[in-house]
C-alpha cells in the first residue's frame, strides 16, 4: 500500500504538519528541513512535540501523549519521518529498523560532473562527536563502521543532477560524507564540501520513501514525501 501527499489530499494542521500517514498506531511527517526531529541543547522545538500538540488537539487527549521516536533525519534535510503512537509499535518498529527490514530512498542534488550511471558506494565511516560529523575511508580503519549505499541517476537540471539513493546501512551522516568523500557533496552542504549555502539553509538531500511493515497489521505500506517547492525540486517533478 502506497501513501503520498497530493495537493488534494494533504492534510494541513494549525501546527503546520504535513501528515503523510496516520493511524492508531503510526505517524508519519514529510518534515521540513530545519526541523529537529527530536530535542537537542538549542531548545528549539523538535518536530516530535509538534506531532504530539497535534494529536493532544485533535485526539481530545488529558495528560502526556505518548510518540515514540523511531529515527531520525538531519536537521538540514527534508523527506518522510515515521513515530510510533503506542509502545508496541515502537517496539516493533525499532526491530524492523535494527534488522534492516525498512527500505529507505533518497534524492539528492549533486554538481553534474557526477559521471557513473549506477552504482554502489562503500565506505568505512569514523564519527567525529565534537564536530558533528563523519568522515568516510576507502578501507577499514580504527573505530569505523561499514556504510554501503547504492544510486543511480533519475534527472539532469540546468547545474545539477538528482541521485536516487537506496540506504544498505543507516550511519550517521551516511550519504552525506559517502558523497563528500567522492568529490561529490550535495547542494547546500557547506559542512561537507559544498562551495555554497542554501538561502534557507536547508541541504538539498530528501528522504523521498520509506517502506515499513505495519506493526499491526504487518503490511507493507510505502510512504512518499513530496520534496520541498523551490526551482530545483519543482523541475524534478516536472515532466
Amino acid at each position: 500500500m502506497t501513501f503520498q501527499t497530493t495537493k488534494n489530499n494533504i492534510k494541513k494542521t494549525p501546527i503546520l504538519l504535513n501528515i503523510l500517514f496516520e493511524d492508531n498506531h503510526l505517524i508519519a511527517i514529510n518534515k521540513p528541513s530545519g526541523d529537529l526531529v527530536q530535542g537537542d541543547k538549542t531548545g528549539d522545538v523538535p518536530l516530535a512535540d509538534k506531532v504530539k500538540a497535534y494529536i493532544k488537539k485533535k485526539y481530545n487527549k488529558p495528560g502526556d501523549v505518548y510518540l515514540g521516536v523511531i529515527h531520525r533525519l538531519d536537521r538540514p534535510t527534508s523527506g518522510v519521518v515515521i513515530f510510533a503512537r503506542t509502545s508496541k509499535a515502537l517496539t516493533r518498529m525499532n526491530e524492523q529498523f535494527k534488522n534492516r527490514t525498512t527500505q529507505k530512498v533518497y534524492w539528492a542534488l549533486v554538481n553534474k560532473t557526477f559521471k557513473s550511471k549506477k552504482g554502489t558506494l562503500t565506505h568505512w565511516l569514523r564519527r567525529n562527536q565534537k564536530m558533528n560529523k563523519s568522515f568516510a575511508f576507502d578501507e577499514e580503519q580504527s573505530n569505523t563502521k561499514k556504510a554501503i549505499l547504492h544510486y543511480n541517476k533519475r534527472k539532469e537540471l540546468d547545474r545539477y543532477l538528482l541521485l536516487e539513493i537506496t540506504l544498505e546501512t543507516g550511519r550517521h551522516h551516511q550519504i552525506r560524507s559517502q558523497l563528500c568523500a567522492l568529490g561529490h557533496p550535495i547542494k547546500g552542504d557547506l559542512k561537507y564540501g559544498a562551495k555554497r549555502s542554501n538561502p534557507d539553509g536547508s541541504i538539498d538531500l530528501h528522504a523521498r520513501m520509506l517502506t515499513v511493515s505495519h506493526p499491526i497489521s504487518k503490511e507493507r505500506i510505502e510512504i512518499i514525501a513530496p520534496p520541498p517547492s523551490k526551482p530545483e525540486w519543482n523541475f524534478v517533478l516536472s515532466d
